[in-house]
């Protein structure tokens, strides 16, 4: 189709979004460096470069726009997963590259994790809920159609809540940037309520031949 006035090649409400998004942005990284509670609506203008009457056409107050921002990890994080394996990866292959891509993409910014693994439990635990609940059916959905492998090990919600102790540990430490090191121990526990202990050990050991500094004993 050629560009036209009518068919233009950038939607007409770009502006907004480009809004929108810087404001989220500047959510995530005022928490990662203040936490939620110490931000201020000051500090999220300041970083978004827009006035505050442009962050009231866009959010009714702090909490609305806090809650945008854990939206937008929860599907960042997501998009990071999906795309790191392919249709034809085995389940534990894909499990295993997901959770490598997801560690990478907090580590990178940390902002993602400190918000999900701590701040949004801190202003609303159902928040967490939320992100449980995209985050086991997208692993329920790798193992569907296909022969179980073993007798599922661990409890799904389980796996995930000790997940999120290993993240926010490093958090609370200030080493965002090592999360990458918890893929054996991450994949262990993604993979074993579906696959059992047996596959779940065999892809921590090869997690653990994949990060940096990985550990992995048991």
């Amino acid at each position: 189709m050629r560009r036209s006035v009518l068919h233009p090649s950038t939607p007409p409400d770009i502006g907004k979004q480009n809004q929108r998004e810087r404001i989220i942005d500047a959510m995530i990284e005022s928490c990662a460096e203040k936490t939620y509670a110490a931000t201020t609506i000051t500090d999220i203008v300041a970083g978004a470069r827009i006035s505050r009457t442009t962050f009231y056409k866009q959010f009714d107050d702090k909490r609305a726009c806090f809650d945008a921002a854990v939206a937008h990890c929860i599907e960042l994080l997501g998009q990071a997963a999906g795309s790191a394996h392919t249709p034809e990866d085995p389940p534990s292959d894909a499990v295993r590259k997901g959770a490598a891509a997801v560690l990478a993409a907090m580590a990178a910014r940390p902002g993602l994790a400190q918000l999900l693994a701590s701040d949004a439990i801190a202003v609303d635990p159902r928040a967490i809920k939320r992100y449980r609940a995209a985050t086991i059916p997208a692993l329920e959905a790798l193992w569907a159609g296909r022969d179980p492998v073993a007798e599922p090990h661990l409890d799904p919600h389980l796996a995930f809540g000790q997940v999120q102790v290993l993240i926010l540990s490093q958090i609370a430490l200030g080493r965002p940037e090592s999360l990458p090191e918890l893929l054996p121990e991450i994949v262990y526990l993604a993979v074993g309520p579906w696959g059992g202990h047996d596959e779940a050990m065999k892809q921590a050991r090869l997690a653990r031949a994949e990060a940096p500094n990985g550990r992995m004993e048991r």
